[in-house]
Formats: structure tokens, C-alpha cells, sequence
């Protein structure tokens, strides 16, 4: 019911004047007020006109027309809005929006942890859509300022953040169907169960060019993803990441080494990574055992987490030649 339908039922309630009391719509009072019963008729039906009118200008003023040109900000929220159908609104993103393909041939305006609000505005968005690691601080200030809308949401670290993070950017850019079935699809394989057998014990490394080799530790999101799909990550002295040393990585006993693209690149590829002090000396540099994944589907957790998740599954308990 219209908050329009909800004021004019109220006329025709009991013959005593009474505030409205409801969550949709609230009482006007006029000033020497007498009941409702002595106005006449042509009254009644001029104030139920007015209101009506008055009613329904209100709520279409403040109907949202669908944004034209989008700046998407962070590799999960860009994913999504693209997988939503919104990606020719979008005219620019950030550096870690790396998929899909199209998304990288867009202007970029930094990275997302230290964007500029003149780089921007200099697009001309009617919205921003950002992940809430957005920064610095004074970005968000300067942008709500300069009259851009803009609007956050939570970073995503879990698959139920996931599916609602899903959800929350399709009720942004309206499209909560689809949105709905995309959040549903990765909720429905995550309820999955693993498949039996013994947990590996998995090690996930991450570098980015020129950097050592980072393990991740515990609340990160590889080690999410490693136990939603059935491992155990082989770290557990700490949470976050710290740099890779062959005592660690030896101490770690790992059965699966775990990386994305990117991280396998900084190393100079598998060759590379073999040669990491202490690397090969792992069951899982004697059993040479490697999985590797785009850097946006295991951490992104964004439309392909489901999938990054069926992928980790096979790789986790594939048969091993003995």
C-alpha cells in the first residue's frame, strides 16, 4: 500500500480526528483543527485531492533515475556490476579491477586504497560505487562535498559477505533479480559439501613484482577459501601475512602449494617458485602439487567465488599418483 492509500484510508476512519500511527505516513495537523465530520463534503474531498497530489509529487521527487556514467572502485565491486549488466554504465575504475576483460581497457583513477577525488570528478560520474577500503579518509568527504553520489559497501571476506555484498550492489544499480541469482548460485555451492578424505594441508603465497613471497595466515581471504573448500591452511602461528622464509615455509609442511597468476609471475613463473628457499623441500615441491587461479575469483569474492570453490575442491582431493 502507497503511503497516498495509506493517508486518504484514514479519512474515512472513525468520526473522531486521529494521528496517523504508522511507519508509512504521519498525521497533518491543521491549525484550530475541528473533527473531520464537520467539514463538508466538498472539504473532504478538496483535502483528499490535495493531499493525494501533494502525496505523490513528494515520492516522485525522490525517485532515483538510473545512473549513466558509473565509477566502479575495487576488483569485487566492478566483477559484480559487470556480471549485473551495468558495465556500459561504467566509465572508469580503479587499478585491481582486473575483470572482466573489458574492464581493463577503461580509464583508471588509481588504486583504490589511494584514489584522488579530482580524478573522479574528472570523469564525471552521477555515481561512484566503491568498496569501503576506499581511501584515504578525505576522498569520501571531498566527494559527498562536491555533490558526487557516491556509495560503499562492506568489503567482502567471507562467502555470506560475499552473496550480500552481491545483493547490496544489485539494489544500488537496480537490479536485484539478477542480483539475487547470482548470490543464490554461489550460497547453493558453498553449501556444497567437500568431498571426503583427509585435508590437505594447503600454503598460499602472494607477491606481487619485485616483492618476497607473503604466506597467508589466518582471517585473510585465502585461508577462507581454503577451508570452504575442504583444506587446511597450513599456517596457523598468525593472522594476515608476513614475509616467506624457508624455516616458515619448511615448519608449514604444506601439501598444496596455492598462488594466483599474478603472484606466480612475480616469482618468474613455476621454475621460479620451485627455487624459493625451502619451497621444494615441502611434500608439496616433492609432489610437485600447484594450484593456481586468478588472482579475482579467489579473492575477489565476488559472481565466481562459487566457481573458484568447485575448481579448489577437485584440486584439493584429486587422486595423487603414487
Amino acid at each position: 500500500m502507497t503511503r497516498a492509500h495509506l493517508a486518504i484510508s484514514n479519512l474515512n476512519g472513525p468520526p473522531s480526528w486521529r494521528p496517523l500511527n504508522n511507519s508509512h505516513s504521519t498525521a497533518v495537523f491543521l491549525s484550530h483543527a475541528k473533527p473531520i465530520l464537520e467539514f463538508t463534503m466538498k472539504h473532504t474531498l478538496l483535502s483528499m485531492t490535495y493531499l493525494l497530489c501533494f502525496t505523490l509529487s513528494a515520492v516522485g521527487s525522490h525517485a532515483a533515475s538510473p545512473a549513466k556514467r558509473i565509477v566502479s572502485l575495487g576488483g569485487g565491486v566492478t566483477e559484480t556490476l559487470f556480471a549485473l549488466g551495468v558495465g556500459d554504465q561504467i566509465v572508469a575504475t580503479d587499478v585491481s579491477s582486473l575483470y572482466p576483460e573489458q574492464s581493463t581497457k577503461l580509464p583508471k583513477v588509481g588504486y583504490i586504497r589511494a584514489t584522488s577525488a579530482e580524478g573522479i570528478a574528472s570523469m564525471k560520474p552521477d555515481l561512484v560505487i566503491a568498496s569501503d577500503a576506499l581511501g584515504p579518509p578525505t576522498v569520501k568527504e571531498q566527494l559527498k562535498s562536491s555533490g558526487i553520489q557516491l556509495q560503499l559497501v562492506p568489503e567482502a571476506k567471507s562467502i555470506d559477505a560475499a552473496a550480500k555484498r552481491i545483493r547490496a550492489l544489485g539494489a544500488i544499480v537496480g537490479k536485484q533479480k539478477e542480483a539475487e541469482s547470482l548470490a543464490k548460485a554461489v550460497e547453493t555451492i558453498a553449501a556444497q559439501p567437500n568431498p571426503k578424505g583427509k585435508a590437505p594441508r594447503v600454503l598460499f603465497l602472494f607477491g606481487h613484482g619485485g616483492t618476497s613471497l607473503m604466506a597467508a595466515g589466518g582471517k585473510t581471504g585465502a585461508a577462507t577459501m581454503i577451508k570452504a573448500a575442504g583444506g587446511e591452511n597450513a599456517v596457523s602461528g598468525y593472522d594476515g601475512y608476513r614475509p616467506l622464509t624457508a624455516e616458515s615455509v619448511l615448519a608449514a609442511k604444506p601439501d598444496i602449494i596455492l598462488v594466483t597468476h599474478r603472484s606466480l609471475g612475480a616469482v618468474k613463473g613455476e621454475a621460479g617458485l620451485w627455487k624459493t628457499p625451502g619451497v621444494a623441500l615441502t611434500p608439496a615441491g616433492k609432489n610437485k602439487r600447484l594450484v593456481i587461479m586468478d588472482d579475482l575469483k579467489l579473492l575477489g569474492f565476488g559472481p565466481r567465488t562459487g566457481t573458484a570453490l568447485e575448481e579448489l575442491r577437485q584440486a584439493f582431493f584429486a587422486p595423487q599418483k603414487k
